[in-house]
């Protein structure tokens, strides 16, 4: 069948190694993309002169690239599978970081961005997922769920070693090691690691050049609204959440170790749901998700007694909504053509996380700290209340 290390993936010692492979290298994903510049974008600032509005921005245009890239690259892995995407990623990577790296001036800079938002398109959670739904079909809960706990520990491992690679190689330095561990390390794994797999028919094509709608497309269009408003909520919160407690009077020390409750917060609501998900639907995660953080953001803008308590229902709900967003597609719709239809679903979410924080920073600087988490408690109820329609839904199309 194939020369590839991993010969049979469906067998349990080598799905475990191809999880536990691909769970290591989201972590090098997650934390030398989407987390770099937290602990970066200052160092960049100050070393080069330019502005941290347009540092940040940056980033956004590489995440409007990822999203925009999303629905194609999924049509390629549910046609030839996620091996050949996975280590194209790597390559994305290594090339955008070397690009900021080498950057002499802010257009270098941002093209780097640009490959690496392709990079995340091919190579982040949804690709993955799209992967595994490839590989096990309507078995890839777990590995789905698996994946996510290793994504859980982006921030806390990679924060740290930024910090110290920028102490010690500069800025620079540390994106140069992060697109040499890609280069060593990721691409040659997914290469010898995950199978070849046969190709499959090409998604239908509709009129437009989109891959045509799922059987139920008011379903899709719930799920594609719930992931955008997901990002949208989530994406401002991460973002803004240090600067909004020091505006309600917490000094920044008080505020990073709020902060810091978030991320264990989310790695035990994902171990919780690896135990109990097999006994439930997924759709019930995805009510469990949108409650949380419907409660944890209503308990931030109530103040502050409950602040640590709002924080960690606030992150255990982002937790398992990184386990919906693969698995109740999935559950929904089936294994054929999982991976176009996450591509497709990723669009909006990935496009309303780029455009967020620019929205969320003009809220907060012309409304204050109130307002702004009133309007994410508001975005939440309406967010719930597209959850509960779905839930209706499915309940109706089981009976």
């Amino acid at each position: 069948m194939t020369n590839n290390a991993v010969s049979d993936p469906s067998t349990p010692t080598n799905r475990r190694v191809i999880v536990g492979a691909l769970g290591l290298f989201q972590i090098l994903a997650w934390g030398s993309t989407y987390y770099l510049l937290a602990v970066l974008a200052k160092p960049i600032a100050a070393d080069t002169g330019w502005p941290l509005t347009w540092i940040v921005g940056a980033m956004s245009l590489g995440m409007l690239t990822s999203g925009i890239a999303a629905p194609r690259i999924g049509r390629v892995i549910d046609r030839n599978g996620g091996r050949n995407v996975l280590a194209a990623s790597a390559l994305l990577f290594a090339l955008g970081l070397t690009l900021l790296a080498m950057s002499p001036h802010l257009a270098v800079f941002v093209a780097g961005w640009i490959v690496i938002g392709l990079g995340m398109a091919s190579g982040l959670y949804d690709a993955v997922f799209s992967t595994l739904g490839r590989l096990y079909g309507d078995t890839a809960r777990g590995p789905i769920t698996a994946i996510t706990l290793f994504g859980g520990l982006a921030s806390t491992t990679c924060w740290p070693l930024t910090a110290y690679l920028a102490e010690t190689q500069g800025w620079r330095g540390a994106c140069l090691v992060y697109a040499g561990l890609h280069l060593a390390l990721a691409c040659p794994t997914y290469l010898l690691l995950l199978p070849r797999e046969a190709m499959r028919e090409a998604p239908t094509i509709a009129a437009n050049g989109e891959p045509s709608a799922p059987a139920a497309p008011l379903l899709f269009l719930l799920l594609a609204v719930n992931g955008a408003l997901t990002a949208l909520i989530t994406s401002v919160t991460s973002v803004h959440l240090l600067t909004i407690l020091q505006m309600r009077d917490l000094t920044l020390a008080a505020a990073v170790a709020l902060g810091a409750l978030v991320g264990p917060a989310q790695v035990a609501a994902r171990i919780v749901e690896m135990v109990i998900g097999r006994y439930h639907h997924p759709i019930w995660t995805l009510a469990a998700s949108a409650g949380f953080i419907a409660l944890g953001l209503t308990l931030l803008w109530l103040g502050t007694p409950v602040i640590a308590l709002a924080l960690m229902i606030y992150g255990a709900g982002i937790g398992i909504h990184s386990i919906a967003r693969g698995t109740v597609p999935l559950a929904l719709f089936g294994a054929s053509g999982y991976a176009t239809l996450m591509g497709r679903l990723a669009r909006p979410a990935l496009i309303a996380g780029a455009a967020a924080p620019t929205a969320g920073a003009l809220v907060l600087e012309s409304c204050g700290s109130d307002a702004t988490l009133a309007t994410l408690a508001a975005l939440t109820a309406l967010n719930l209340a597209i959850v509960a329609t779905l839930i209706a839904m499915t309940i109706r199309r089981r009976a």
